[in-house]
């Protein structure tokens, strides 16, 4: 090998391994930001919707304070909305509105490390569910509402907090998750260039590995697939777009078959993430207070 040789050699090993180390600072980096706090400002609240409303302070029990507001039942059944991952509380106030005409009470809760809510770092759900605890055993201590008559929604990463709540939480008695995804490493790997403008190859894997490193526990165990059959005999609602670029498109698909009955899953082969509300507002309406209605009211 000549002198020359040798020279290019160490150059191409030297770009190499500067590529590598800016692919893993990169993934790193996104790996830190995504488990750090986002405090969105609140812009409107539930009266620029018409709706009255109380603002509340919750204590999960990790001791965190969590910022919420709550909109009383006139029909003795309330709902615990929550929003996804780069949101906060306001995000589910259009939700909220409609919810509370057809008479539900709302509770509406900052996620930890999100709004106005205390946290430090954000955990994909795996200590999430305990804000969600937070807001059931609020409602019901209401005088207002029924604590039989107590369900769940949630969109995009809220859906998934919401299943996995109430498989822990028997009490809860009808759950809807608007395009929820079945594991959270699935969304690492589909959500990825959505999330973060990289491609999944190399970084998906990587931002896996620093993330875990960070959280201390695998990401394996947040997986909606593993347990929405513990769910049954309670009813579950599953909403999917068949053009979501966020989590898998088949996600929805995947949950209905693990889960057991009463089940229902709306799947729209059309629509992106999230887009139920916006591109079918009326029949989303209808559809999920009807669920509600059947399963919590009985009608």
């Amino acid at each position: 090998m000549t002198k020359w040789q040798k020279r290019i050699g160490y150059a191409l090993c030297a770009v190499v391994l500067a590529v590598a180390g800016v692919v893993v600072l990169m993934s790193y980096n996104h790996a830190r930001a995504a488990v750090q706090p986002l405090r969105a400002t609140l812009y409107v609240s539930p009266s620029d919707y018409g709706l009255e409303f109380e603002t509340v302070t919750l204590t999960s029990e990790d001791g965190l304070k969590l910022a919420g507001w709550y909109v009383p039942s006139r029909n003795r059944a309330a709902l615990i909305l929550q929003h996804g991952y780069a949101n906060s509380r306001y995000d589910v106030l259009i939700y909220a509105e409609w919810l509370a005409r057809h008479g539900y009470g709302v509770i509406m809760l900052d996620q930890r490390t999100r709004g106005m809510s205390e946290g430090d770092t954000f955990s994909f759900g795996k200590n999430e569910v305990r804000d969600i605890e937070a807001a059931y055993r609020y409602v019901v201590g209401r005088p207002d509402v029924d604590a039989q008559r107590v369900g769940a929604w949630g969109f995009s990463m809220g859906g998934a907090f919401v299943l996995l709540h109430a498989a822990q939480n028997p009490q809860i008695k009808a759950v809807v998750a608007d395009c929820a995804y079945a594991s959270f490493q699935d969304e690492v790997e589909t959500g990825v260039k959505k999330i973060t403008g990289l491609p999944p190859f190399p970084f998906a894997s990587l931002i896996r590995w620093f993330l875990e490193r960070q959280l201390s526990f695998p990401l394996s165990e947040i997986a909606p697939i593993e347990v929405i059959h513990s769910i049954s005999p309670r009813p579950v609602f599953l909403l999917q777009g068949g053009r979501d670029t966020t989590v898998p498109p088949d996600s929805g698909q995947r949950l209905y078959d693990a889960a057991g009955e009463p089940r229902q899953l709306w799947f729209d082969p059309k629509l992106e993430h999230n887009e139920f509300l916006a591109a079918r507002p009326k029949e989303y309406e209808k559809r999920v207070v009807a669920f509600f209605d059947q399963y919590l009211l009985g009608k």
